[in-house]
C-alpha cells in the first residue's frame, strides 16, 4: 500500500510486474474480488428472500479480502514505528463496525478503501511510466571497433571513455560521444523533442539515445555507458520522484496531527455522547467520525499530481529535479537570463562584411580566412567558415592580442582589431557595427584598409518571440552577462529586453539575482560554470541545454535537454497548471473532511454513506491529479508558431 496514507509501502516491483495487465495484478484483483462479493451479497439480500445467511458469508468474504490490503501494513506501522496512519483509522473503523454488527458497512469500507489504494498505486505507476521509458532509450549492447580494426559487440555497461563505436543506420547510440568519421542525420526526437533530424559530421558532439537515420558513423565515446547525459537525466527524474515538494510537505503536516486528532475526537464523541444518550448510538457515530475525518485524499492527492506533472515535463525536454522545484517553478514572476549560450547560440558568426573599391566581399573573406586559418582564436573559425575560397598564405605571424600578418600572392596582408589597424574610410561603418554588438576585424592589404568583417554571437531565432510571450504573461525579464555593455545592450534591444546588467563576474550575477527577489520569485537560466552561483541563489535555477557545464547542471533545479528557448514559457505554463491542480486537490480534500465531520457527529450520514462519499472523493482527487500529466500546445502572441516542439541549436552551441 502507499505510504502516502500511512500504510507500509509495497515492495518495489520488477519491470515484469510493472508491465503486467490489470487482470494479472493481485493488487487490483483482490479489491475487485472484494467488490464482487459485496455486490453479490447486496443483490441476494435485497432481491432474494431467505438468502441472508449466504449474503452474510459474502459480506465477510468482501471484508476479509479488502482488509487484507491495508490492515497488515497499518498494524505493522503501529507496532514497529508507532505510526498512527490513516490505514489504522480504517482498521479501527472496520473492527468497530464488526463489533457493532455492521458487517455489510465494514465490508463496504474495506472494499472502497482497498480499491482506492490500488487505484492510487496504479496512478503513480502510470505517472512514472514516461520516466521509466527514458531508460529504454539506451540500448543493451553496442558495437565497438578494436585497435586492430575488427568489431565486436559488448554490453553497454562495459563502455568506457575513448571507445570507438560503430553506429549503423537505424541503431541507437549507447552513450555520449564525438563523431570521428562519417556523416549522417540523427533522430533526437526522443531526447530533445526535435522532429527534424540533426545533420552531424566529424567533430560534432552526439548524445546517448540518438538514432542514426542513414549511413554509418564512427563515434568516440566521451562518457561511460552507465554515466552519460541520458542516465543523468534519468537519475534526476528518479530523484524528483522521492521529493514530494513544498505543498506535499504541507499536506503531510496537515495529515499528521489530523490522525491523532481524529482519534481524540472520536473518543470524545463516544464518551460525551454516552453520558447524555444511548451509548450504542454514540459509539457508532464515533466510528463514523473516524472514517469521515480520514485525510487519505489529502495525503495522496499532491504526490500523484507532482509525479504526473514531472513525468510529463520530462517528455518534452524539461527535467525537474524535485517536487519542491516544480511547485516553485509555477510561481515564478521574474526571469534572469544569461546571454552567451542561452539567449545566443554561443557560436560566433560573420554577420557583416564591409569593403572598399579595392576589394570584393569574397576577397576580404578569403584573405582574412587565409590568415585566420593559422589561429586558434574563437573568431578565426567563424571567418574561415564564411570564406568560399581560402588562398594559401605564407610567413604568417600572430601579434598577441592584436591580429595577424602574412603574405598572399606577394601582397602583405594584415587582419586585426580597429585599435591596431586603422579602418580609414570605413571608420564610421565600423563604429556602427560595433554599436550593434559586433566584434570587428579590419583587413589591410599592403598597409591600406580594404575591408572589415563584423562577427557576433547571434541571438537564437526564437529569442524575440519568447521574450514577447513572457512579457505578455507579465513575467519580468533581466539579462545578466559578463560581456561588455555595448554588445549586451545591442542584443537585448533586438530581443526586446529592457533591463540589462553587463560586465558581471559570477558573484555579481548571484548578487543581481538576490536583488531581483523583491520583484517576486526569480528563476535564473544559464549554461556555463560562471552561471552556477546565480543558479544556486535563484528560487529556481534552470540549466540550458543538455551540453551545458556540469557545474551549471548540478547547481540548477531544472534542466532543459534541448536548447530551444520556447521551452521556458512552456515549462512555466505546465508548472502553473500543475500548481492549480494541487490547490484544487488540497481544497477538495479539506472540504470533504469539513463537510463530513458534522454530518457524522449528528448522525445525518451513517457509516456506509460516509465510506462511499469519502472514498469516491479520493478517487476523484487522484483522477484530477493525473490531469497534470497532460501537456498543452501554447500559441505565442506573435502567432509565429507554437511552443509544442523544442528545437535544439546546432552542435557545439555550448562550451
Amino acid at each position: 500500500m502507499s505510504s502516502a496514507c500511512g500504510c507500509e509501502p509495497a515492495e518495489p516491483m520488477t519491470d515484469h510486474e510493472e508491465s503486467r495487465p490489470w487482470w494479472q495484478d493481485r493488487s487490483i484483483l483482490i479489491p475487485m474480488a472484494s467488490g464482487a462479493a459485496l455486490l453479490i451479497g447486496l443483490i441476494l439480500e435485497w432481491f432474494i428472500p431467505g438468502s441472508d445467511a449466504v449474503a452474510l458469508v459474502l459480506f465477510w468474504v468482501a471484508l476479509l479480502l479488502g482488509a487484507s490490503q491495508f490492515v497488515p501494513g497499518a498494524l505493522k506501522g503501529l507496532f514497529t514505528k508507532g505510526k498512527l496512519g490513516i490505514g489504522l483509522l480504517m482498521t479501527i473503523s472496520a473492527i468497530g463496525a464488526v463489533v457493532l454488527g455492521f458487517i455489510e458497512e465494514a465490508a463496504a469500507l474495506a472494499f472502497l478503501y482497498s480499491i482506492a489504494e490500488a487505484l492510487e498505486d496504479k496512478a503513480m505507476d502510470k505517472a512514472r511510466s514516461g520516466l521509466r521509458a527514458l531508460l529504454a532509450l539506451i540500448p543493451s549492447t553496442a558495437t565497438i571497433i578494436t585497435a586492430h580494426g575488427a568489431t565486436r559487440t559488448v554490453p553497454v555497461e562495459e563502455l568506457v571513455t575513448g571507445d570507438v563505436l560503430r553506429l549503423s543506420a537505424g541503431e541507437r547510440l549507447a552513450t555520449d560521444g564525438v563523431v570521428r568519421s562519417g556523416r549522417s542525420s540523427l533522430d533526437t526526437s526522443a531526447i530533445t523533442g526535435e522532429s527534424i533530424p540533426v545533420e552531424v559530421g566529424p567533430g560534432d558532439a552526439v548524445l546517448a539515445g540518438s538514432i542514426n537515420t542513414s549511413g554509418t558513423l564512427e563515434v568516440e565515446a566521451t562518457a561511460a555507458g552507465t554515466d552519460n547525459s541520458l542516465t543523468t537525466v534519468v537519475a534526476l527524474v528518479e530523484q524528483a520522484q522521492n521529493d514530494k515538494g513544498q505543498r506535499a510537505r504541507i499536506a503531510d503536516r496537515l495529515a499528521r496531527p489530523l490522525v491523532p486528532g481524529v482519534l481524540v475526537l472520536a473518543v470524545l464523541v463516544a464518551v460525551v455522547g454516552s453520558l447524555v444518550g444511548d451509548p450504542g448510538v454514540w459509539i457508532e457515530r464515533a466510528l463514523v467520525v473516524l472514517v469521515a475525518a480520514s485525510p487519505c485524499a489529502l495525503a495522496i492527492s499532491v504526490p500523484v499530481t507532482v509525479v504526473s506533472a514531472i513525468g510529463a515535463a520530462s517528455k518534452f525536454g524539461v527535467v525537474i529535479k524535485s517536487g519542491a522545484a516544480f511547485e516553485r517553478l509555477g510561481g515564478i514572476r521574474h526571469l534572469a537570463l544569461d546571454k552567451t549560450g542561452t539567449l545566443t547560440r554561443n557560436q560566433p558568426t560573420v554577420t557583416a562584411v564591409l569593403t572598399t573599391e579595392d576589394a570584393s566581399r569574397a576577397e576580404i573573406l578569403g584573405w582574412a580566412g587565409a590568415l585566420e586559418a593559422h589561429s586558434t582564436h574563437p573568431l578565426a573559425a567563424a571567418i574561415t567558415a564564411a570564406a568560399d575560397h581560402v588562398p594559401s598564405a605564407q610567413q604568417v605571424d600572430e601579434v598577441a592580442g592584436q591580429g595577424m600578418t602574412g603574405l598572399i600572392d606577394g601582397a602583405q596582408l594584415a587582419v586585426g582589431s580597429p585599435r591596431w589597424l586603422t579602418p580609414g574610410s570605413l571608420a564610421g561603418e565600423v563604429e556602427n557595427l560595433e554599436n550593434q554588438g559586433m566584434t570587428v576585424v579590419v583587413v589591410h592589404r599592403d598597409h591600406q584598409p580594404v575591408g572589415a568583417i563584423g562577427v557576433r554571437d547571434e541571438l537564437r531565432p526564437e529569442a524575440a518571440e519568447v521574450i514577447a510571450s513572457l512579457t505578455a504573461e507579465e513575467v519580468g525579464i533581466t539579462m545578466l552577462t559578463g560581456d561588455n555593455r555595448r554588445t549586451a545592450t545591442a542584443l537585448a534591444h533586438e530581443a526586446g529586453i529592457e533591463d540589462v546588467r553587463a560586465q558581471l563576474h559570477p558573484e555579481d550575477k548571484a548578487q543581481a539575482v538576490a536583488g531581483l527577489a523583491g520583484r517576486g520569485p526569480v528563476a535564473m537560466i544559464g549554461d556555463g560554470i560562471n552561471d552556477a552561483p546565480a543558479l544556486a541563489r535563484a528560487d529556481i535555477g534552470i540549466a540550458m541545454g543538455a551540453k551545458g557545464s556540469d557545474a551549471a547542471i548540478e547547481s540548477a533545479d531544472v534542466a532543459f535537454t534541448g536548447d530551444d528557448l520556447r521551452l521556458i514559457p512552456r515549462a512555466l505554463h505546465h508548472a502553473r497548471r500543475g500548481r492549480a491542480i494541487i490547490n484544487q486537490n488540497i481544497a477538495l480534500s479539506l472540504a470533504i473532511i469539513i463537510v463530513l465531520l458534522p454530518l457524522a457527529i449528528t448522525g445525518v450520514l451513517g457509516l456506509a454513506a460516509v465510506v462511499l462519499v469519502h472514498e469516491v472523493a479520493e478517487v476523484i482527487v487522484i483522477a484530477n491529479g493525473l490531469r497534470a500529466a497532460r501537456t498543452a500546445t501554447i500559441t505565442t502572441p506573435r502567432a509565429t508558431g507554437t511552443l509544442s516542439t523544442p528545437v535544439p541549436s546546432p552542435a557545439g552551441s555550448h562550451p
